[in-house]
């Protein structure tokens, strides 16, 4: 600024100089005057332009030369320059922010999308896309409500009352497999809207599991509890002679031991679910796990086909593989334990059950369980394995099944990584398999199987 004043002082004394050089000597002093002002009409008209092209300069909106370096007008393209400057980078950190902001909303297990105060769609991620049908390319400044035409969110946003939240129907939603999102409104801004989905499909199907859970227990244990009730109080009013008391405690005895073994297999269930998952590092002999296999299945066969009630069930036990299981030996007893009981009890008298392993070519071993019972449709296979799923609820229970067999063994299938087959022909017998991984089967010397034994 200092030299800025000194420049025009000079040019000032300049032009009073030319000025009263030009004049006569009589106008001497007018001609000073003169020429001091239009020193200074040059100095203005000097600066406009300087202005006028620092003005141009910021029109441009290319602040990558400057147009002055020096002075006043330098100073000012100078500090220009530099808002400029922090003006971008202010804005490229926005834009930084927002994007992170936007790849989190992309990620997030839930569907968002934002609407404008017409309730038009601004922005939306891949979740909400998948649950709505959306398009980015066609769906972008749409109207929510005219590409989900569903009444129920109509009347919720027309209700305009956003504390709760409301359930829809999804958009691959069928009458076989239901899919159902939680919808909620939020509005933020002025007269927006922020839209969250949750997709609630399995917490309503636990919810329904948890109740058809507590309900199939409170009656699998309401009915043998009925029954002892009703035979203690026959005991405790009616003379009953010797034989009858004795039948009537022996029908007991069936019952307490029906509720223990639904409560022995509930606590296995509950600590497959709640246990870690079992280690490699345990080896046990197929050889021996057959031989206890093949006692419990000919003594429960025993006892549901007494002699001389009819024909025996012919039951076969082919010499187990000279290999050895990793994995918890309770477990594995418990599931293929379920297996033979479930083919003894199925299979009627005069049947036959077939029990046996065998080894894949690419390390992995089987074992089977194949029966001559009455099958089962294939329309049932696929529950089999839900708690207390039964076929023929009155053949269930006139066996002695507590529904929870095949629940158990394919939780200990999962859990050492097995899998587990179901193979039925209504009319002709069915076909129950455990392919175990080649990671928990290893081959042993023929002297070690046989000791085994």
């Amino acid at each position: 600024m200092f030299l800025r004043f000194v420049f025009f002082l000079l040019l000032q004394f300049l032009g009073a100089v030319a000025g009263a050089l030009v004049f006569p000597e009589a106008l001497r002093i007018r001609g000073a005057l003169v020429g001091m002002l239009t020193a200074g009409l040059v100095w203005v008209l000097l600066d406009f332009s300087r202005g006028l092209k620092l003005l141009q300069w910021i029109r441009r909106d290319d602040f990558s030369s400057q147009p002055f370096r020096h002075g006043l007008w330098g100073e000012l393209a100078e500090r220009v320059r530099r808002l400029v400057r922090v003006r971008e980078h202010q804005i490229e950190d926005s834009e930084t922010r927002l994007h992170d902001f936007l790849s989190a909303l992309q990620a997030s297990p839930n569907g968002v999308v934002l609407l404008d105060a017409q309730a038009r769609i601004e922005w939306f991620n891949q979740t909400a896309a998948g649950h709505f049908g959306l398009d980015s390319q066609r769906d972008l400044q749409q109207h929510f409500g005219n590409l989900v035409r569903d009444p129920t969110y109509a009347a919720y946003a027309l209700e305009a009352d956003f504390t709760h939240g409301v359930t829809l129907p999804g958009r691959q939603s069928t009458a076989s497999r239901p899919v159902r999102l939680s919808v909620n409104l939020h509005p933020y801004g002025q007269g927006r809207l922020l839209l969250l989905s949750r997709d609630i499909t399995m917490f309503e199907q636990a919810e329904a599991m948890r109740r058809d859970f507590v309900a199939n227990v409170s009656h699998e244990i309401r009915t043998p509890l009925t029954v002892l009730s009703g035979f203690v109080e026959t005991l405790q009013t009616l003379p009953l002679d010797a034989t009858e008391r004795a039948r009537y405690l022996d029908l007991m005895a069936q019952q307490a031991e029906r509720m223990q073994s639904l409560v022995s297999d509930l606590l296995m269930l509950s600590r497959l679910e709640g246990s870690p998952l079992p280690g490699e590092g345990e080896w046990h002999s197929v050889t021996s796990l057959t031989t206890q296999l093949e006692q419990e299945g000919r003594a429960l066969s025993a006892v549901l086909n007494p002699p001389m009630t009819g024909p025996a069930q012919a039951l076969h036990f082919e010499a187990a593989l000279p290999v050895e299981l990793s994995g918890m030996v309770s477990e594995l007893y418990s599931a293929l334990s379920n297996l033979v009981s479930n083919a003894v009890r199925y299979t009627p008298a005069g049947g036959e059950v077939r029990c046996g392993w065998i080894e894949h070519g690419d390390g992995r071993t089987e074992f089977y369980v194949q029966d001559s019972g009455p099958g089962i449709a294939f329309e049932h296979i696929p529950r089999l394995t839900e708690r207390f799923y039964r076929v023929d609820r009155s053949r269930s229970r006139d066996t002695g099944g507590t529904g929870l067999g095949l629940a158990i063994v394919k939780h200990v299938a999962q859990r050492h990584g097995a899998e587990l087959k179901i193979e039925s022909t209504l009319g002709k017998g069915s076909r129950f398999a455990i392919i175990f991984p080649a990671s928990r089967v290893r081959r042993i010397p023929q002297a070690v199987a046989a000791e085994a034994v």
